[in-house]
């Protein structure tokens, strides 16, 4: 299709057109054709149809597609995504949080909480005595 022939693709279209026989994907606001390119895409056709209908362009390039698969994506254009079409549809859902602020951060020190048992230290010590002991009797 020539640049002179831009053709808008509305949502409704888009997900019309979500078979495998008849395909379209969106990514970076234009459309394509995909359904000619199910059986030479080399990571298969599931991960074209996973996003049959919606907007295809974080998984495009989550995987990192290379020059030559960006130029393969120019001769399946068919045109633009109509973007004031999807817009009034979308509400965003607004949520607050009240967040109180700590009158005393504690910077994770609790004195009232114990350090340890007794044990903590007693394993310790008793390695050190022995090896006081292998010292003095083993020594030359």
């Amino acid at each position: 299709m020539s640049t002179d022939e831009k053709k808008v693709i509305s949502f409704a279209e888009l997900q019309a057109h979500s078979d495998r026989d008849d395909l379209y994907i969106l990514i970076h606001g234009k459309v394509y054709a995909a359904s000619k390119f199910l059986d030479e895409h080399p990571g298969g056709d599931e991960v074209i149809l996973a996003e049959a209908g919606k907007d295809a362009t974080e998984a495009f390039e989550d995987v990192g597609h290379s020059d030559e698969a960006r130029d393969v994506l120019k001769g399946m254009y068919i045109g633009d995504f109509d973007q004031a079409d999807i817009m009034p549809n979308i509400s965003i859902p607004l949520v607050l949080k009240v967040v109180k602020p700590n009158p005393r951060p504690d910077n994770g020190f609790n004195p009232t909480q114990s350090t340890g048992s007794p044990i903590t230290y007693l394993i310790p010590l008793s390695f050190l005595g022995a090896f006081l002991a292998w010292r003095f009797y083993f020594a030359p």
